[in-house]
């Protein structure tokens, strides 16, 4: 024995519960501007994404993959004089201004910061300190 109005009274009660806008169409609430918001919405979700993606990408180096972003960046790891690599933060500071390491700065650097500058380096022959 079928209810015709069995639909009717679960609606009914759905909204008594929950209120009006859970049996609502949601297209009877939509208009253009919502289509604009929405749409926009979107674009900035795909680009959000498209981003992520490259953010994330891969590429493969001797058998290793490395995101792509840290390919992009410049950075000075080794020393010009001893050829040394070095993650130290300490060496950071002096690969970045005089590009050697903190032992070479000490060694052939320091207290002769102009000559250093007008490009005088250990192994030009020059190796008078």
């Amino acid at each position: 024995m079928k209810d015709p109005n069995y639909v009717i009274k679960i609606e009914k009660a759905i909204s008594d519960k929950y209120g009006l806008e859970t049996i609502l169409n949601p297209k009877s609430l939509w208009n253009e501007e919502k289509e604009k918001e929405y749409l926009e919405q979107t674009k900035e979700a795909q680009l959000k994404q498209q981003f992520n993606e490259d953010k994330e990408h891969k590429v493969e180096i001797n058998g290793v993959f490395i995101s792509k972003k840290l390919l992009s960046k410049e950075s000075i790891r080794s020393c010009c004089v001893c050829s040394k690599y070095s993650f130290s933060a300490k060496d950071d500071v002096y690969l970045n201004k005089y590009e050697c390491c903190e032992l070479c700065y000490v060694k052939y650097v320091e207290g002769r910061e102009q000559r250093w500058k007008s490009g005088w380096r250990p192994n030009n022959g020059n190796n008078k300190s």
